[in-house]
């Protein structure tokens, strides 16, 4: 960087707080089965439990909880739904107000979320309806502010993008070290203060570490952000009083440099443009159907695992522990994708720039796009064998699967688009896959009644609906070898200027 930027090290704390604030709290709500467990046994939701004749291994009869596991999946399905539906506003308030508004509003739901949680009872159990939605919009609106850091590191943008997303899923595993700690006698709700005290820690991040608004890409020359110790480094007002007029500051920059002074669009490419496209509409069913299958596979694993133990509640504790762990490797696989994405950028030959570089970056997300829905289906597949042991290869496919969901997801929508948009579309992408989410909920009161708990008919038929998701790559290869027909119709290779904007031609 150049003197008076920020500085490695600065910049290798943003990208290491980053990562750690993804992977210990973003996500946790998707650890949703690990937290049932604890609730259950605290009595949450007991009363909708009734007497029944079945018989367990042990010959005892067991209660009939269907209409308590209802209950549960019923307050995972709301809070899945806000947690990608609620994205759609917050990625307008990122884009018009900055990070630090954005960080603050999703600090205050975090913290508001898990106090709601530490003084739920079983007769206060209403609590978790509105706790859930907050820590999940609260824990989607941090990784929303986070995945800019991926502007810092220019050419390991992608893998940092995934990397950060495949720390989301293993946040999952945070209710998994509540459930062992609870099992050890420690109390829920000394855990969750614990938690909401940690909004400190969030605090001083937003303050010192991130941008007032948003970090450029690529990167202007000495750029700089969050506060400054006086005494080092001019101050961002003392900075703006020296800066020459119509000079843009650091924090000014915006994401696409060609975007015009004032906020506007820059021309030909509105955010309305972007989103009546083909490849924002297919690109949004790639992410809709296999969320579906994810958020389907969570909200009922743990009454799957009821049934396919035939209710050995040991079992059930076994099979919910390995589930857990194998989430924490959402982080480790996560970059796998990024790789894919940025393989492209390896080679001794330099990257080509404007919109050659913004097709080549285009023809890269294709071979993510089909390797992701690939993962989906056999994790599908794998999901509707009832068999027990089965469950440990569908554990594997489905982090698998998950982390290069979410982590192409934001990266495609990086590629793809012009960054000035990316908050909204990432935010509009998320809520209308929210309202595809929902389909879980009658989902499960199909397999809990007229399918007396037996989840098989309703997996094969997720398997088809997952197959809907190739459509997107196919879409994404047409667009490429349009854009590849136009550049050669000019004659000459497109090559941007410094200032021109590299991924803004619109998809078709």
């Amino acid at each position: 960087m150049a003197g008076g930027g920020a500085g490695v090290a600065k910049r290798l704390g943003t990208l290491l707080s980053g990562l750690l604030e993804c992977g210990a709290f973003c996500g946790i709500v998707f650890g949703w089965a690990s937290l049932v467990f604890v609730l259950k046994d605290l009595g949450y939701f007991e009363d909708l439990c009734k007497p029944a004749a079945t018989p367990s291994p042990n010959r005892t009869l067991l209660p009939d909880c269907s209409g308590q596991d209802e209950q549960f999946s019923l307050v995972f399905t709301i809070g899945s739904f806000m947690n990608n539906f609620m994205t759609f506003p917050m990625g307008f308030i990122f884009d018009r107000f900055g990070t630090t508004v954005a960080r603050l509003i999703a600090i205050s739901l975090y913290t508001g979320g898990t106090l709601l949680v530490a003084f739920s009872t079983p007769e206060l159990v209403v609590l978790l309806f509105p706790a859930m939605s907050m820590l999940s919009v609260g824990g989607i609106l941090l990784i929303l502010t986070n995945i800019q850091v991926g502007n810092l590191f220019g050419k390991y943008r992608s893998i940092i993008i995934t990397l950060y997303n495949g720390a989301f899923d293993s946040s999952s595993a945070v209710f998994l070290i509540v459930k062992v700690l609870y099992e050890r006698g420690l109390s829920l709700r000394a855990m969750f203060l614990f938690m909401a005290a940690c909004s400190a820690w969030h605090l001083l991040r937003t303050l010192f570490l991130m941008p007032r608004t948003r970090i450029p890409y690529p990167l202007p020359p000495a750029y700089n952000y969050g506060l400054r110790c006086p005494g080092r480094s001019q101050s961002y007002r003392t900075y703006e009083e020296k800066r020459p007029p119509g000079e843009a500051g650091p924090e000014e920059t915006p994401l696409e440099p060609s975007a015009p002074r004032g906020g506007g669009d820059p021309p030909g490419v509105p955010f309305r443009a972007c989103v009546c496209s083909g490849l924002f509409a297919w690109h949004v069913a790639w992410l809709s159907v296999m969320q579906l299958r994810h958020y389907l596979f969570i909200g009922t694993l743990n009454p799957l695992l009821d049934h396919l133990a035939h209710g050995d509640r040991h079992l059930v504790s076994t099979y919910t522990n390995a589930f857990a762990f194998t989430q924490l490797c959402g982080v480790l696989c996560a970059p796998w994708n990024g790789l894919i994405l940025d393989w492209h950028k390896r080679g001794k030959t330099p990257h080509p720039e404007g919109a050659l570089g913004a097709l080549a970056d285009l023809r890269a997300s294709v071979l993510s796009l089909v390797v992701t829905v690939t993962q989906c289906l056999l994790f599908s597949i794998c999901a509707a064998v009832p068999v027990l042991p089965v469950q440990f290869a569908t554990f594997v496919l489905q982090v698998l699967s998950r982390s290069f969901l979410y982590g192409g997801n934001a990266a495609f929508l990086a590629i793809a688009f012009p960054l000035q948009h990316f908050g909204k579309l990432y935010g509009l992408a998320m809520a209308l896959s929210a309202l595809v989410a929902l389909l879980q909920y009658p989902c499960v009161a199909l397999v809990r009644g007229p399918l007396y708990g037996d989840p098989f008919y309703v997996n094969v038929g997720l398997i088809a609906v997952v197959l809907v998701a190739f459509v997107s790559p196919v879409m994404v290869s047409r667009e490429c070898r349009r854009r590849a027909k136009e550049l050669g119709a000019a004659g000459t290779p497109l090559a941007a200027p410094a200032g021109a904007e590299t991924p803004a031609e619109m998809p078709h």
